[in-house]
């Protein structure tokens, strides 16, 4: 008899963001000629850079001639990129890293899902609440959760982070001992950040509990704040404590193309029960040798290229185009009346429902009576419950319509 993994059993329904895609074909074939803008996922909409492009076209030229040609490469990522990585990312921020501590891949979604591989499973996990999603499901996959609790929308064995309006969307430490902590800053999904002294707080914490951080950095180029790091290793103390996700998903526009990095410090150590130390640089290299076989070479050519000067100039455009869309988002919901954060140092608005009605009965809502489709708070979590998410990566025209049509629907 083949047994099943059973924590997938404890998983709740289906995966948010497929919920919704369900949701909004249903409505599309009852009303084929409704114009239903979507500003839900967090799909990018500008085009691929044309110095990626250029990149992309010179690297399918080159494997295509016997003496450029590409088999495997190596899992890690190849080293022209990881190189750009250490000294256009991290050393102008100050921070010096080797190459064998960049990890390139095909996405952070996998990265954050992966990386519970090289940890045990009664490890105890802290997650801030609301969440992305990805970061709870994979440990109820991995068996670190119990059961989960349908008047709470909690799992046992979980600690859950509130990041809400009462604590200024600031988390506060555990008041128990964690051993694995989820940070994602500039947050998603309520686009709010964390300032250096926050953040230190919690490399605190974790040095003095022998935890382990595991920082979302996905959206770091968004922010336009000066105190708001962009790797949590600008922080004094972080590389003994903290493993970094990184993507040129929202940044480059790759949802589609897939490519991004993991950085894993030598400093940072794991134990085993008799209290041995472990390089989880190691592990992880070990992981990655066995389940890998390394992102595109094609991919990785034009990853690199968006560390050029051309490159960082046609990137920041994009960007600037989206933060123009949180910036039409959050000053439009405010005229409607909204009570709205995020959107300053995020592609993402988080917004404060009407009261007496839940996020998903707003979803509808919105959905039916001025076709915008959005992401109901609850499902990021318990403390999402009341809050309702848009994203800025939609085209400005779609953008500027569904914002009008929000203020002429709150104006009836």
């Amino acid at each position: 008899m083949s047994y099943i993994n059973e924590n997938f059993l404890n998983l709740q329904q289906s995966y948010l963001f497929a919920n919704i895609a369900k949701k909004v074909a249903k409505y599309s074939e009852e009303h084929p000629d409704k114009k239903i803008i979507k500003l839900g996922i967090g799909d990018v909409t500008r085009p691929i850079v044309p110095a990626c492009v250029e990149a992309m076209h010179k690297a399918v030229d080159e494997i295509g001639t016997q003496e450029g040609f590409k088999g495997y490469g190596p899992e890690q990522g190849y080293e022209f990129l990881r190189k750009a990585i250490v000294e256009k990312d991290y050393k102008k921020r100050g921070v010096d890293l080797e190459l064998d501590e960049i990890f390139v891949s095909d996405g952070a979604k996998c990265d954050c899902g992966n990386i519970v591989d090289i940890f045990a499973q009664d490890n105890k996990v802290a997650i801030t609440d609301p969440v992305y999603p990805v970061y709870l499901d994979t440990n109820v996959m991995s068996g670190r959760s119990g059961e989960y609790n349908q008047n709470t929308g909690t799992y046992e064995n979980i600690v859950y982070l509130p990041v809400t309006a009462e604590n200024n969307f600031m988390p506060e430490l555990p008041k128990e001992k964690v051993d694995m902590i989820y940070l994602c800053f500039p947050n998603n999904p309520t686009g709010t950040v964390l300032p250096k002294e926050e953040l230190k707080k919690w490399i605190d914490y974790a040095k003095q509990n022998n935890s382990i951080i595991l920082y979302d950095a996905a959206y770091e180029a968004f922010i336009t704040e000066d105190d708001i790091p962009h790797s949590i290793y600008e922080i004094e103390g972080a590389k003994e404590v903290a493993i970094e996700f990184k993507s040129f998903s929202k940044t480059a526009g790759f949802t589609g193309v897939r490519c991004a990095y993991v950085v894993i410090p030598k400093e940072v150590k794991g134990y085993t029960k008799d209290g041995k130390a472990i390089d989880l640089n190691q592990l992880w290299n070990r992981r990655t040798c066995t389940k890998f076989n390394g992102t595109s070479y094609i991919v990785q050519r034009a990853a690199e290229a968006t560390f050029t000067e051309e490159g960082q100039r046609q990137i920041e455009e994009n960007i600037n185009y989206y933060r123009e869309n949180a910036k039409i988002i959050k000053e439009g919901l405010e005229e409607a009346g909204f009570t709205v954060y995020g959107g300053v140092n995020s592609p993402y608005i988080w917004l404060k429902v009407p009261e007496g009605m839940t996020s998903w009965e707003f979803f509808d809502k919105l959905l039916e009576e001025v076709n915008i489709v959005g992401t109901p708070g609850s499902g990021f979590g318990p403390h999402g419950e009341g809050y309702f998410r848009l994203t800025a990566f939609g085209t400005r025209e779609n953008t500027q319509e569904a914002i009008e049509r929000i203020k002429n629907w709150k104006n009836i």
